[in-house]
C-alpha cells in the first residue's frame, strides 16, 4: 500500500477540479475522475485547498493526489545539491556541454559520457569509442553514481536559475521515483528557433502532473530529469536496445512498478533547437519512430487517439456527410454522461459540460490522429473526393487556429503541419520496421467522456 502524503506537504487543485455538493463530490483530473468524500473529509479538503499544510488525513491526501485531483507542493528539500549526481551525455557538442557545466558549477558530482564524438572530449569521465546510443551513454553514467539521486540533462540542455530546487522537493515524498522539470524552447533568432520558443517537442505546458500513460502528461524526457538511484537499479536502467523512446520506456516501466513520477513545470530546463531544417525533421521522424517499439513492450499504453466509442462515430458521421446522424450520435453521447453521474449528486448543467468539452476534445484527437497517424490513407481518397479533401483540412484547421492564438506569420503554421507531418512519416516507418500497426490504431472508452 502506498504511503501516505508527508506532514508539511500543501496540496494545490488541479486547473480542472471541480467540488459539487458542498465539497463532497469532487470531480476533475485526467482522465476525468470522480471521488466521494464525507462532511469531515470535505471539510478538511477544503482547508488543504486554502493552503493549510497537510498535519493529518495523510491517506486521503494521497488519494487526491493518486486521482490527479490535486498535486503536491512538498516541503523544504532534505536532499540538496550534494545527494545529486549529474550526468551529462554528450556527442559531438562542445560549445553546449561547456555552456551546461558552467550553468551546473554548484553541482559537486557531475559525470560527462562522450558517446563516441569525433574529437574526444577532455572533460570526459567515461568516453565510448564508437556512438553506442543515449540510453547506453546515460547508463554508463548512472552506474559510476554513489549519490541517492542522479538527475540527467543533456548538452544541448541548460537550466534555469533555481531548477533544481522545486525538483529536490519532490523526493520528500518517499512514493516518488522521478520528477522532470518543463523543458522549452531555448531563445534563438529565425523562424525555427521562434515555432520552437512556443511549441518546443519537449515541451509539456505549465501544468504540474503525476505522469501516467495516456493523460494529459503521459511521459517525460530524459533530457532533464531526476530519479532515485534505487529506483534506476530496480528497473534496471534505460534500455539500450531503443535508439529513441528509452525515456518513455523507462518512466513507463518505473509507474508500472508502483512508482511516482511527477511533472514540476515551476523547473524550467530550456531545450536547443536543430539549427537546419532538415535535421529538425529527421528529429521529429525519429521521435514518431519510437512509437512502434513501445507500443509492443507496453500494450494498451500508446495509441494516437483514445475516445468515446460516440463520439468517434458522430464525428465518423460528420465526415462522410450525414450532419443528422452525427448530431443524434452526439446527443446520444453526451446524455449517457448525466444520467450516470446523476447518482453522484452532479448537476445535469455540470455533467453536459463535461460531455459537451470531451466530444470536442474527441474532435481535435481525431484531427490530430489524422496529421500524425492516417494521412497516408486518406491522400488517394482526396485525390479523388472532394469530401477526402474537406476531412484533410478539418485536421489542419487546430494548427491555424494555433497559428492565429499565437500571433505567427505562415511560416509558423508550415512548421506546425511539418512537424506532425514528419513525426507521422517516423510512425508509419517504425511500424512497419516492427510489424505492428498498433501505434496507428485508436482505442475507444466506453464512456463519454475520456
Amino acid at each position: 500500500m502506498t504511503a501516505a502524503v508527508p506532514a508539511g506537504t500543501r496540496l494545490v487543485p488541479d486547473s480542472s477540479l471541480r467540488r459539487i455538493g458542498g465539497g463532497r463530490v469532487l470531480l476533475g483530473g485526467s482522465p476525468v475522475r470522480l471521488l466521494r468524500v464525507g462532511h469531515t473529509a470535505a471539510r478538511l479538503v477544503g482547508r488543504w485547498f486554502a493552503g493549510e499544510p497537510v498535519r493529518s488525513g495523510g491517506n486521503l491526501a494521497r488519494r487526491l493526489l493518486d486521482a490527479g485531483l490535486a498535486h503536491p507542493e512538498p516541503p523544504p528539500a532534505v536532499l540538496g545539491p550534494a545527494d545529486v549526481t549529474l550526468v551529462i551525455p554528450v556527442k559531438d557538442d562542445p560549445a553546449g556541454l561547456a555552456a551546461l557545466l558552467a550553468a551546473t558549477a554548484d553541482l559537486p558530482n557531475r559525470i560527462v559520457v562522450d558517446d563516441g564524438s569525433a574529437r574526444p572530449v577532455p572533460a570526459a569521465t567515461v568516453r565510448h569509442r564508437t556512438p553506442r546510443g543515449p540510453a547506453a551513454a546515460r547508463n554508463a553514467g548512472w552506474r559510476q553514481a554513489a549519490t541517492e539521486l542522479v538527475a540527467f540533462l543533456d548538452a544541448d540542455a541548460l537550466p534555469e536559475p533555481g531548477w533544481l530546487e522545486p525538483l529536490l522537493r519532490q523526493f520528500t515524498d518517499p512514493a516518488v521515483s522521478a520528477a522532470a522539470p518543463r523543458v522549452r524552447g531555448a531563445p534563438a533568432d529565425g523562424s525555427l528557433a521562434a515555432y520552437e520558443a512556443d511549441r518546443c517537442g519537449l515541451d509539456l505546458g505549465g501544468e504540474p502532473a503525476a505522469v501516467r500513460p495516456m493523460t494529459r502528461v503521459s511521459y517525460v524526457p530524459s533530457a532533464a530529469l531526476v530519479l532515485r538511484r534505487d529506483s534506476l537499479d530496480e528497473a534496471g536502467g534505460f534500455d539500450e536496445a531503443l535508439r529513441f523512446g528509452e525515456d518513455v520506456d523507462l518512466v513507463w516501466r518505473l509507474i508500472g512498478t508502483g512508482g511516482t513520477v511527477r511533472y514540476v513545470p515551476d523547473s524550467v530546463v530550456r531545450h536547443r533547437s536543430r539549427p537546419r531544417l532538415r535535421a529538425w525533421l529527421r528529429q521529429r521522424f525519429d521521435y514518431g519512430g519510437s512509437a512502434a517499439p513501445l507500443s509492443r513492450r507496453h500494450p494498451g499504453l500508446l495509441s494516437c487517439a483514445r475516445l468515446s466509442g460516440w463520439s468517434a462515430a458522430s464525428w465518423a458521421a460528420l465526415a462522410a456527410g450525414r450532419p443528422i446522424a452525427a448530431v443524434a450520435l452526439a446527443v446520444r453521447a453526451a446524455g449517457a454522461l448525466p444520467r450516470r453521474l446523476r447518482a453522484y449528486g452532479v448537476p445535469d448543467g455540470e455533467s453536459w459540460r463535461l460531455a459537451v468539452l470531451a466530444h470536442l476534445g474527441a474532435g481535435r484527437l481525431l484531427a490530430e490522429a489524422v496529421r500524425r497517424a492516417w494521412w497516408p490513407l486518406l491522400v488517394p481518397l482526396a485525390l479523388i473526393s472532394r469530401r477526402g479533401r474537406l476531412v484533410l483540412l478539418a485536421a489542419l484547421l487546430p494548427c491555424a487556429l494555433e497559428t492565429v492564438r499565437a500571433g505567427r506569420s505562415p511560416s509558423w503554421f508550415v512548421l506546425r503541419v511539418l512537424d506532425d507531418l514528419a513525426y507521422s512519416c517516423g510512425v508509419w516507418a517504425g511500424c512497419v520496421r516492427h510489424r505492428t500497426a498498433a501505434a496507428l490504431l485508436p482505442q475507444f472508452t466506453g464512456g463519454s467522456s475520456r
